[in-house]
């Protein structure tokens, strides 16, 4: 398949949009010259790139880190935390669900625990009066 560095250029260009980044931005984020993105994103330079440079990019832009590597040769890009095995995908958002689940019980716990301590206090005062 043929590679499609123009897929990359419209990413790495909508994303630092999205973003609000500058260039230079990320290049301090990403450890990648300035010089190596303005190629990327201006499309100007087609060139074999080491796989550590789209991963950095990808990792800099909040992406997955093969997020750019899949745009170049045309396959969807998986989102932060998958790995492409649709089993350990499924369990680990059901995993996800259920610690985001186990954050609201405890919150709500922590909640009620506030109230019965104000109860007994409000009764202990009650008591000595």
């Amino acid at each position: 398949m043929e590679e499609d560095w123009s897929a990359v250029a419209k990413a790495i260009k909508s994303r630092t949009r999205e973003l609000g980044l500058r260039q230079r931005q990320l290049a301090d984020r990403s450890q990648v010259s300035q010089a190596i993105i303005r190629e990327l994103e201006n499309h100007t330079v087609e060139r074999r790139r080491n796989s550590k440079t789209l991963e950095a990019l990808s990792l800099a832009l909040e992406w997955h880190p093969g997020h750019l590597t899949a745009l170049l040769h045309g396959k969807k890009p998986l989102r932060p935390g998958e790995t492409g095995d649709q089993a350990m995908d499924t369990v680990l958002s059901r995993l996800e669900a259920i610690q985001d689940r186990l954050a609201d019980i405890s919150d709500r716990l922590d909640g009620l625990t506030i109230d019965v301590v104000s109860l007994v206090s409000r009764n202990d005062h009650r008591d000595e009066g």
